[in-house]
């Protein structure tokens, strides 16, 4: 039974038009500590999370009344909680649109709720850049079936964050999670300032998109390891934000390359480069 008291619970919405997977998923949740609450409209869903300001909401597209798509703009003119759409589409241009729009995380149905609740963690253990890190309230499986509560997760950088890497006009300050180009600070998403990180780090080395994908996920990530052409699809979308993103203030966009068949690099600049 989950310790967490009623009052000390965050909130989550689940937007989802089936009875049985809406109870699964608040189901789900409830157990990860949340107090859930469900939605069976586009609308209905919306107006949940202008009410209830949750830290996670869980999002199907095929909904009755609105796209899905349309329900995760509304959802990002008021909200930036963690939005992970839940979907039996697997058209790649379906996981771009979401992505685009502003999900977090694509997970096709049917899926794992334990795989579920270690996306969720592991996203709540890195905070969007500005917000302060809150441990996840959770429980994780006990060795012997049990429950026991999750580790709290720390306060600071990882070790690997806390440095100062530069590369020509962009520095990045992984301790403060900033990341400035030609003076100008880029509006990174966690997700696009952790792969920037790692890329940086890798002074010039490839790094292949499957190991991308894990740094996306990040090292609090407990589920399971299998990386689909979904997740390296949504690496690919992330990238193409990055690169618009350096571009519009260094005039560079071939600074991060594509290595063919293999996944992506940075390119060395000198400090003078345009």
């Amino acid at each position: 039974m989950n310790s967490v008291a009623a009052g000390d619970r965050r909130a989550a919405v689940v937007i989802e038009d089936d009875l049985d997977i809406r109870n699964l998923l608040c189901a789900v949740l409830e157990q990860g500590g949340f107090a859930a609450s469900g939605a069976a409209t586009g609308r209905e869903g919306v107006d949940a999370v202008r009410q209830e300001h949750p830290a996670v909401v869980t999002l199907d597209i095929g909904l009755p009344d609105i796209d899905g798509y349309e329900v995760l703009r509304r959802i990002r003119t008021t909200s930036d909680c963690y939005v992970i759409v839940l979907s039996g589409r697997t058209d790649e241009m379906d996981v771009l649109t979401a992505l685009q729009a502003g999900a977090d995380d694509y997970v096709l149905k049917p899926f794992r709720p334990r795989e579920l609740r270690a996306r969720i963690d592991a996203m709540l253990r890195r905070p969007r850049i500005g917000q302060p890190v809150a441990p996840p309230a959770t429980v994780t499986p006990g060795p012997s079936g049990g429950t026991a509560p999750a580790p709290a997760a720390t306060t600071g950088p990882p070790p690997d964050a806390a440095d100062l890497l530069r590369n020509g006009n962009l520095v990045l300050d992984g301790e403060a999670r900033t990341a400035t180009c030609s003076g100008v600070e880029l509006p990174l998403t966690k997700t696009e300032f952790n792969l920037l990180h790692e890329l940086l780090r890798s002074n010039g080395a490839v790094r292949t998109k499957e190991e991308l994908v894990r740094v996306s996920r990040g090292r609090e990530y407990r589920g399971y390891n299998f990386v689909s052409r979904t997740d390296e699809r949504a690496i690919e979308v992330h990238i193409a934000n990055l690169r618009q993103k350096l571009a519009r203030t260094s005039g560079d966009p071939d600074l991060i390359t594509t290595v063919r068949g293999v996944g992506f690099r940075i390119m060395p600049r000198s400090s003078t480069s345009r």
